[in-house]
C-alpha cells in the first residue's frame, strides 16, 4: 500500500487517502482464493489417490468425488463470506474517521475543534482557515488530532493531494 505523508511542523503525519475506499482489493483477494483452492484440491486429489493407496486404504470413486466437491463448495462458501468482509469499511481505528463528514464548532486557523458524531475532537485544518459550523472531511489523524479539510475542497481532491502530500 503507497503510504502518504503530511508534513506539518516539519513533522511527517500519516493522511489516508479518499482513494483508499474499502474493496478495492477484491481482485487480488480473488485470485488469492483462486490459486489456493487449486493448491488445496491438488494436495486432496493426490492425498487421496497416492498417499491413502500407499497405506493400503482404498476409497471408492464416488467418495473421492463427493470429498473433492465439498472441499470445493467449502472454498466457495469461505471466498463469498470473506469477499463481503473485504468490502466493509473499517469498524475500530483511524481508518474508521477517515472519510466522515463533521462539523466545526470552532475557528479551525488551523487549529480548533470539530464534532464527529457526538464527539468533540480537536482538528487541524490542512485546507486554510475554516469558519465554525462548515462540514469538513476528516482524512487523516495522528493521535487525538483529526486532519481536516472543507467539504468544498472534496471536489477537487486530487488537485489538494497533488499539491500537499509528499508520496
Amino acid at each position: 500500500m503507497l503510504q502518504n505523508f503530511l508534513y506539518l511542523d516539519s513533522v511527517p503525519v500519516f493522511v489516508y487517502p479518499i482513494t483508499m475506499l474499502p474493496g478495492k482489493n477484491k481482485g487480488s483477494f480473488a485470485l488469492f482464493c483462486l490459486v489456493t483452492t487449486i493448491i488445496e484440491e491438488a494436495v486432496l486429489i493426490a492425498v487421496l489417490l497416492w498417499l491413502l493407496p500407499h497405506f493400503g486404504i482404498s476409497i471408492p470413486i464416488w467418495l473421492f468425488v463427493v470429498l473433492v466437491l465439498a472441499w470445493a463448495a467449502w472454498s466457495y462458501l469461505t471466498y463469498q463470506l470473506g469477499k463481503r468482509s473485504i468490502g466493509k469499511p473499517p469498524a475500530v481505528g483511524p481508518e474508521a474517521m477517515v472519510g466522515i463528514i463533521c462539523k466545526t464548532t470552532t475557528l479551525l486557523c488551523p487549529e480548533g475543534y470539530v464534532q464527529a458524531g457526538i464527539e468533540l475532537w480537536r482538528a487541524r485544518s490542512i485546507s486554510g482557515d475554516i469558519d465554525a459550523g462548515v462540514e469538513v472531511v476528516i482524512v487523516g489523524m495522528k493521535g487525538l488530532t483529526l486532519f481536516v479539510i472543507s467539504s468544498v475542497d472534496t471536489n477537487n481532491i486530487a488537485k489538494w493531494y497533488s499539491q500537499v502530500i509528499v508520496p
